[in-house]
């Protein structure tokens, strides 16, 4: 059965998410990736919506944003982002995802703008709620376009943090918990060294060589001793991704 590239990703992100968690569940994919693993694997995951809704079941009809009415239909709480932001804060966020225009070595995500501080070249839209998600989550994965102009060596400036410069920064700088565990690229899936917390590529997407993925990356890559081939998506995983998502208008090719 075919599938498209964002197909993969979404089932690569559902993947990520274990039964019971609470997720932090975000737009785009990430919107389907929860409800993909909620209607397969992890049924007693529980969503929590930025904009604050929190599901225990799933929306019954289609939904585009997290906003849209069936998303709010018999939802286990409505309330606002004040106290979404406050279950973050409390620790009660198992996993989040968020995604960036740059990403670096350590998981370090840029958000705010390209050049240095003296020499902006390009403003993008800023942090939102991501520099709380990748401060305050359990853990957060991230979902980004694979692009050597996005990863770079170090970041232009550290708009949501990975793991600074290394092992024992979070705890440094005041955050003891969490991190980034996983990336889900265009190319493939990268996660971290627990020691050195740099990122090692650990499979590549069908028809994607480990070499097209070091030419698009702006540093020596590593390179997991075993790299495998990121699992296609099953054939009951893409009918209920195409459920979710009739239109095909985040999934389309």
């Amino acid at each position: 059965m075919s599938y498209t590239l964002p197909e993969l990703m979404v089932t690569a992100a559902a993947r990520e998410v274990a039964d019971g968690e609470v997720v932090f569940v975000g737009m785009r994919l990430p919107l389907l990736g929860f409800l993909l693993a909620k209607s397969t694997h992890a049924p007693e995951a529980v969503g929590i919506y930025e904009l604050g809704i929190v599901r225990d079941t799933l929306a019954p009809e289609p939904i585009l944003t997290m906003g849209d009415l069936p998303n709010l239909y018999r939802a286990r709480w409505l309330a606002d982002t004040a106290d979404m932001m406050g279950l973050l804060q409390q620790g009660q966020v198992d996993v989040s995802f968020i995604g960036g225009a740059q990403i670096d070595r350590f998981g370090n995500l840029n958000t705010s703008y390209i050049g240095g501080a003296e020499n902006v070249t390009t403003r993008l839209p800023g942090s939102g709620g991501a520099c709380d998600l990748a401060s305050l989550a359990q853990r957060h994965i991230i979902i980004m376009n694979h692009q050597k102009r996005r990863f770079v060596p170090q970041v232009d400036y550290i708009t949501s943090p990975g793991y600074g410069t290394g092992t024992g920064w979070r705890r440094k700088v005041g955050l003891p918990r969490g991190g980034p565990t996983t990336v889900i690229t265009t190319m493939g899936v990268l996660q971290f060294d627990p020691q050195s917390r740099e990122m090692i590529l650990v499979s590549v997407h069908p028809g994607i060589s480990q070499e097209t993925v070091q030419d698009n990356t702006g540093w020596p890559l590593q390179i997991a001793e075993e790299l495998t081939q990121t699992p296609k998506p099953t054939e009951n995983e893409l009918a209920m991704l195409r459920r979710f998502d009739p239109q095909r208008y985040w999934t389309g090719p």
